[in-house]
């Protein structure tokens, strides 16, 4: 009886450990943050060779470079005090809105009461809705209480957005820590007070964080609200660009380029000292529920 030899196959070539295929999904995803990471990256490169620039029209790149444009801008009237009021705005609003929201925050978060998903859904208006829509009432409001114009009212319309962004960011971070941890420090004789500032804050301290990061950009970029109620010495530095700007026989295009930067230079460092407080992918990777 004859025998039939079958010839050894060869095995599959062996997939390289950690390699996978790219789905269609992945790679859609990479490709449009590419393109935003591209054109964002185009326009801010943009703006400082403009700053920089002697004369830039018609060509690639421009027919010399100067620094001199960033000190036209800081003698410019009316930049240097936009600046001081741009910080002294900001500070103020990310402050109270801490002070104020995150105890709002906890409330909200452990006490169940009648109404609660009505007051959420009230504070969540601010935060999602265009601020024109709401800016020229308050501007309104602040002319007829007789504080228009001044850096009071400035403040104030800026929290409106703000304050709500801080207790809807609070209130996920309360709901991670054990009712547990509360009742073990009231045990060892800790009152609210105590109990707030020595246990809560701390474990709070990441969503603290991210709310004042949040909050602190949020109050930078405002234009609309800050637009309608600032005056003449109460002018944030982005509505001093939109001035310059909008003004037809206004600064040359470097100038207010210069002046942008100044202005991207202040967001960027109130970002940096505000993440030198807290690791962001700690943040982030918070446990679904803390327990001690």
């Amino acid at each position: 009886m004859a025998t039939t030899t079958l010839a050894p196959t060869s095995a599959p070539a062996a997939r390289a450990p950690g390699f996978s295929r790219p789905t269609v999904t992945a790679v859609l995803t990479w490709t449009v943050a590419g393109l935003f990471a591209a054109v964002l990256l185009a326009v801010l490169i943009s703006v400082i060779v403009t700053a920089l620039s002697t004369s830039w029209g018609g060509t690639w790149l421009p027919s010399g470079y100067t620094l001199s444009w960033f000190r036209h801008a800081w003698d410019t009237p009316g930049l240097a005090n936009s600046i001081a009021v741009t910080f002294e705005v900001a500070i103020a609003d990310v402050a109270i809105a801490l002070l104020v929201g995150v105890p709002a925050g906890y409330v909200v978060a452990r006490k169940k009461f009648p109404g609660r998903n009505a007051i959420m859904l009230f504070a969540l208006l601010p935060v999602i809705l265009p601020p024109l829509t709401y800016a020229v009432q308050l501007a309104a409001l602040m002319y007829r209480l007789g504080i228009g114009g001044t850096l009071l009212s400035v403040v104030l319309v800026n929290l409106v957005p703000i304050l709500p962004l801080v207790i809807l960011i609070t209130v996920p971070f309360v709901e991670q820590i054990s009712p547990d941890v509360e009742q073990a420090a009231k045990v060892f004789g800790a009152d609210n007070l105590r109990l707030f500032t020595r246990v809560l804050v701390p474990l709070l301290t990441p969503g603290i964080v991210a709310a004042g990061v949040l909050s602190l950009v949020r109050v930078l970029g405002s234009f609309e609200l800050t637009f309608f109620v600032s005056g003449a010495t109460t002018q944030t530095l982005v509505v001093t660009i939109f001035g310059a700007l909008s003004d037809p026989g206004g600064p040359p295009a470097a100038l207010t380029a210069a002046m942008t930067v100044f202005y991207m230079a202040i967001a960027l460092l109130g970002l940096v000292i505000s993440l030198r407080f807290a690791n962001p992918a700690h943040t982030l990777a918070q446990p679904a529920r803390r327990t001690l």
